[in-house]
Order: structure tokens, then sequence, then C-alpha cells
């Protein structure tokens, strides 16, 4: 795997796309796409958002892998990965709160779950369209400003991602509660609207 991280390296954005696909797709590499995003940029600044581009391409590819797998294997599928313990609370919180479940940890450059998340959205028929959206957005979000940050500060961005890691943490969770309270205001309305009397 070591050798397969560097040889991906070597490649540049190229490289860079394929591990966000395979990271995404729920296969984990040595080298990390935000850190090689960062590392490209600091490099090679004008290939910043070409690299943030092709990153967020490859990781909403392998998002959808690890969707549709979950969707094909339905509940049965899921019930492997979300029997007991935190597999199961993040089960109850996909139920809870969609698709907000699923922006906020991939939004986030500090590590939060996400497959699991994923996984819930394929097995309990979330759409397509929706579900690729949201990650299409929050991956947009997280790989340019990650390539802003490279090609600004150079190799301090991890000493200023470290530096800011509580602040990053505490605006993913108040993200997370925004986006939450908005899907409910969301769903209220909706049901609101079916069950009001027709005026004809």
């Amino acid at each position: 795997m070591q050798g397969l991280a560097k040889l991906l390296i070597a490649w540049g954005p190229l490289g860079l796309a394929l591990v966000a696909f395979l990271d995404s797709a729920g296969i984990p590499l040595p080298a990390g796409a935000d850190a090689l995003l960062i590392a490209i940029a600091a490099s090679k600044p004008s290939l910043a958002y070409a690299a943030a581009g092709l990153a967020t391409g490859g990781s909403v590819l392998g998002f959808l892998v690890l969707y549709l797998l979950a969707r094909k294997g339905g509940e049965r599928y899921l019930d492997k990965h979300t029997a007991t313990g935190k597999g199961r609370t993040l089960r109850v919180w996909f139920q809870r709160y969609g698709l907000g479940a699923v922006f906020v940890p991939t939004l986030s450059p500090i590590p939060l779950p996400t497959k699991v998340f994923v996984l819930c959205a394929g097995a309990l028929g979330v759409r397509m369209a929706p579900f690729a959206g949201t990650v299409l957005a929050a991956r947009t979000i997280r790989y340019f400003g990650l390539a802003y940050l490279g090609a600004q500060l150079g190799k301090d961005s991890h000493v200023w991602l470290k530096a800011h890691a509580l602040h990053i943490a505490a605006a993913a969770l108040v993200l997370f509660l925004g986006t939450a309270l908005a899907l409910q205001a969301a769903a209220r309305r909706d049901r609101n609207a079916k069950n009001a009397p027709s005026s004809f």
C-alpha cells in the first residue's frame, strides 16, 4: 500500500483524483486526499484549483459507488455495518437528520464518520440526485478551501488546520445543527401542506 500511495502522489492531480475516489469508496490509503491536495497546492499553486476539481469529481464518484453497493444490498447489507455499537448510533442519527448527516462529515476536514451515513443513504432508499448533490456541494467547499489554503500558506497549512481544529469542529457542529433544523422545518412544512384541506 505504501508503494501505491507513492505512485499516486507522483501522478499529481490525476493521482489525487484516484486517491479521492478510493477513499470515498471506502478503501483508505496511507496518503489521504486532503494531505495530497495541500501538498500539490503548496508545491504548484497554479494547479491548486484543477487538483481540487479532480479531487471533488473523484470523491463524488467514489461515494456513488458505495451508495450503489448499499442500495443493491438493501437493509440486510446495512445491518451488517450498523447492528450494534457506534454503527447503530450513527444509523439512528441518519434516520433523524437525513442528508444533513451526510453533508457535514463530507464537508469537514476534521475526521468524522462518513461511511455509515453513505451506506444508510443507499440502503434506506434516498434518491440518487439529492445524495449526489449533497456530497458534491460538501466536497466542492472542502477541497477548494483546502486548495486555497495550500496555495496561500504552503506547508504551513497543516499547522493552521491543527491550530484551528477546535474552531473547525465547532463550525461543523453549528452547521450540522443548522442543517438538521432546516431539514426538520422543511419536513414539517411538507406534512402540513399534505394535511391542509383542499380549497376545491
